[in-house]
């Protein structure tokens, strides 16, 4: 099963989703608990139909669904396919999307001794030392968000190690990080724009704003 390109995500119209670190997310505003509970109760019947199951999260105002293909740990055509299938149980009950409010955080730490460094954020993040799968500590349960480890060379200097991977809607980049720059913030390197443009904060503290374009 061949990942799906970028141009392919794009091109499926789905107008209502976005894809961010590694799923589709789309947020539904359904205004109060009754409606959002009739509107998955319509999601749950597609799903099943459809063998596949998005992520769901209930609140009173929205549902927030992720769609992702877990058997093989990408997006695949199925995700795309219900994606639309989702879009049109909104449309038929009146429900607004919300695209561009869909974020995701990821930490990134940077380490010379994955062996060592890995088994202690995975027993102190999850409870389990073997939550740790190649570069990542994953929480099966996803209470905590993906911790990666960005590989470096050894050193004693101290400087700073976490940074964030803050991943927002490819159309919602450049004017969240126009809005950082605005409040103080400032670009500290763009060459690798619009995968990803890393900001400093007016303390130097990092954070790297990434899209899924152009990886």
């Amino acid at each position: 099963m061949a990942d799906l390109t970028s141009k392919q995500i794009l091109d499926a119209g789905l107008d209502d989703w976005r894809k961010l670190a590694q799923a589709l997310h789309a947020r539904f505003l359904t205004g109060d608990f009754v409606t959002g509970m009739g509107f998955l109760t319509a999601v749950t019947e597609a799903a099943e139909q459809a063998n596949h199951h998005p992520d769901v999260t209930l609140t009173y105002p929205y549902v927030d669904l992720r769609l992702v293909s877990h058997d093989v740990g990408r997006l695949t055509q199925r995700d795309l396919d219900l994606a639309r299938r989702i879009s049109e149980i909104a449309r038929e009950r009146g429900v607004e999307a919300q695209p561009g409010v869909v974020a995701e955080i990821e930490l990134a730490l940077d380490t010379a001794d994955l062996a060592a460094a890995g088994p202690f954020w995975a027993a102190l993040l999850t409870g389990s030392a073997d939550s740790v799968d190649g570069n990542d500590v994953v929480d099966p349960s996803g209470r905590v968000p993906l911790l990666w480890f960005q590989h470096t060379d050894a050193h004693e200097t101290p400087r700073q190690r976490f940074h964030l991977d803050l991943w927002v809607p490819h159309d919602v980049a450049e004017p969240r990080i126009a809005a950082a720059v605005a409040a103080g913030g400032e670009v500290v390197d763009d060459t690798n724009a619009p995968s990803f443009v890393v900001l400093a904060d007016p303390e130097g503290n990092r954070v790297c704003v990434c899209t899924f374009l152009e990886r």
